[in-house]
């Protein structure tokens, strides 16, 4: 494949997680927070979420990044592992991605590590 249709791919898979986005998490932009995706490696099948503004230190942020995880791995085909970094302990921006990331493989919802990631989330 050329260049060009590498960017073209890429550009069209970016636009369908953002339309993903858009569509299943309406709420995150109706309560003030927002997404933007911060890496795509088309070729390893994942992506890096970045939740920003209000997402900072929400207290259903980890339930809004197990479904966004678990959604996106079964509407979009090529995404195999989500991550997704909420900006808490760095400054509350989208900026600098020093907030926690969420670990494991995300096929099927399921989060790996110790961490407590609370209650299935209710959307």
């Amino acid at each position: 494949m050329s260049t060009e249709t590498d960017e073209a791919a890429n550009d069209d898979l970016k636009e369908r997680i953002s339309n993903f986005l858009r569509r299943n998490f309406p709420q995150i932009q109706m309560h003030g927070g927002n997404a933007a995706i911060e890496n795509l490696d088309r070729e390893e099948g994942s992506v890096t979420i970045q939740l920003g503004g209000a997402c900072s230190g929400c207290g259903i942020s980890p339930m809004t990044i197990q479904a966004i995880k678990t959604r996106m791995t079964k509407e979009i085909p090529e995404i195999d592992t989500v991550h997704a970094n909420t900006g808490m302990g760095g400054g509350g921006g989208m900026g600098g991605g020093s907030g926690p990331s969420m670990p494991g493989d995300s096929r099927g919802g399921e989060i790996g590590g110790d961490d407590d990631e609370g209650p299935a989330a209710p959307f």
